[in-house]
């Protein structure tokens, strides 16, 4: 049989194959695929695009499906949608990966489903894994039989298409995003497989403890194949009691699971959701948060340098001069983890994070300079005063360059009224937080005397 019939809608029969050598033979195949949902009633999670009401489900159900783009982890049902969707609208099913299918393959694929349209009236759902993989000129291919309506086309990515997909494409495309199952739904998937004889662990004599079935839930982290392949490790890998019955415990489905596969690619989304996280938890003066995420960024193999450098930015965005030290101790624990890299890095980015987290923030010199540069691009430019420039140089004296300048030092308190712009104007807005609050009185105290000296007509004030 053709790799393709594997996954027609209406997979014909193996008439002189016993039932029971079908069953047999059904069973090499992981427990995940055996166990894949067929209908939309059997499918778990993603109610947020699939609960009664919803347009997905609406579309569905009314035979009304153009083209789709499913995005999200791995196991969380995007193979199995499609395959459902094509199963309930009657289309024939194709299926075509972004990592191995050429050119030459999907131009076969696309001539028969325009045969299959004219000749028979059946649609021809092509469903792509990993699309995001195609280059440019494969995904354009596809273009005039998506906009033509020969195919229906469901790509399935777990990077933003918005980003890995051409633009084109996804402009004619409906972009759903599906989200890790819930702990609820996968003992919901392992309880079925437990149950079901035919395709599940049925024909098994097993006992599984409670306690065992929640940590493949939780530790599987949504990811559906992740729990299913897992029980079915555990299933045949334990041997029977003396009364045949598989007895899997906590401590079986620890080992078979094994260490938890926290999903996080270096380039994709979840390397710029969770860093955004992490940032956004300690303008948020959230130490517990912060340091969950920069575990989970420690646990994936981030590099330490990316994120001390984003604890740089923070600290001087979000925190600012209500603590000056914080900019000062996060820059050291970039110089430390530079110096010693992982795993004891860990330590002092920990250190420079909770301090970030839980110091006084001010964001004002990052919206002070942010104001300086939108007047200074659309702004009159300014000339620098006369009295400011420049005058160490042969001829400035006799251009006036530097006349009338009042040397701070020489003042009182170190300071002079005197005008440094040249126009009245303010981009510094200092607040109360923290050591912030200090300056705040001695920049008002400067600024009003700056205003006095030019209430009293002082020509440079």
């Amino acid at each position: 049989m053709a790799e393709r019939d594997l996954f027609s809608s209406k997979p014909e029969p193996v008439a002189d194959a016993p039932k029971a050598d079908r069953q047999a033979g059904q069973r090499q195949a992981p427990l995940a695929a055996r166990m894949r949902p067929r209908t939309l009633q059997e499918y778990a999670g993603q109610q947020h695009i699939l609960k009664p009401g919803m347009l997905l489900r609406r579309a569905i159900e009314a035979d009304r499906i153009q083209s789709l783009i499913f995005y999200g982890p791995p196991g969380t049902g995007k193979t199995t949608l499609a395959q459902i969707i094509a199963n309930r609208t009657e289309s024939k099913f194709e299926r075509l990966s972004g990592v191995e299918s050429n050119v030459a393959e999907m131009r076969r694929v696309l001539s028969g489903a325009a045969n299959r349209l004219e000749n028979t009236g059946r649609p021809t759902l092509l469903f792509i894994d990993e699309i995001h993989r195609f280059n440019k000129a494969q995904q354009d291919v596809l273009l005039p039989d998506v906009e033509g309506g020969i195919i229906r086309l469901v790509g399935a990515t777990t990077h933003n298409p918005f980003f890995f997909v051409n633009s084109p494409l996804v402009s004619r495309s409906q972009i759903f995003e599906l989200q890790p199952l819930g702990e609820l739904d996968v003992r919901q998937l392992l309880d079925r497989a437990l149950s079901d004889a035919e395709r599940g662990l049925g024909h098994l004599k097993m006992e599984v403890e409670t306690e065992a079935l929640d940590h493949l839930a939780t530790i599987s982290d949504g990811d559906a194949r992740k729990a299913l392949n897992s029980l079915e490790i555990a299933a045949l890998t334990t041997p029977p009691g003396a009364d045949g019955v598989i007895r899997v415990t906590i401590a079986v489905a620890e080992e078979c699971i094994q260490k938890k596969a926290v999903v996080y690619d270096g380039d994709g989304d979840q390397h710029y959701d969770t860093i955004s996280a992490f940032i956004k938890s300690i303008r948020g003066s959230d130490p517990d948060a912060a340091l969950y995420w920069l575990a989970k960024m420690i646990h994936a193999g981030e590099d330490p340098r990316f994120i001390t450098r984003r604890l740089m930015i923070s600290a001087a965005e979000d925190i600012g001069l209500a603590d000056p030290m914080a900019l000062v101790l996060s820059t050291s624990a970039h110089q430390a983890a530079e110096f010693i890299g992982w795993p004891e890095a860990r330590i002092p980015i920990a250190e420079a994070t909770v301090y970030l987290a839980t110091a006084h923030k001010s964001n004002s010199a990052y919206t002070a300079i942010n104001s300086a540069l939108e007047e200074v691009k659309t702004g009159r430019t300014i000339p620098v005063p006369k009295h400011l420039r420049d005058s160490h140089y042969a001829g400035a004296e006799r251009l006036g360059n530097g006349e009338e300048y009042k040397y701070a030092h020489a003042y009182d308190d170190h300071f002079v009224a005197q005008d440094y712009l040249g126009v009245d104007i303010r981009f510094y807005d200092p607040t109360e937080q923290g050591v912030e609050k200090k300056i705040k009185d001695r920049v008002l105290h400067w600024r009003s005397l700056q205003e006095k000296a030019k209430q009293d007509g002082n020509p440079k004030s």
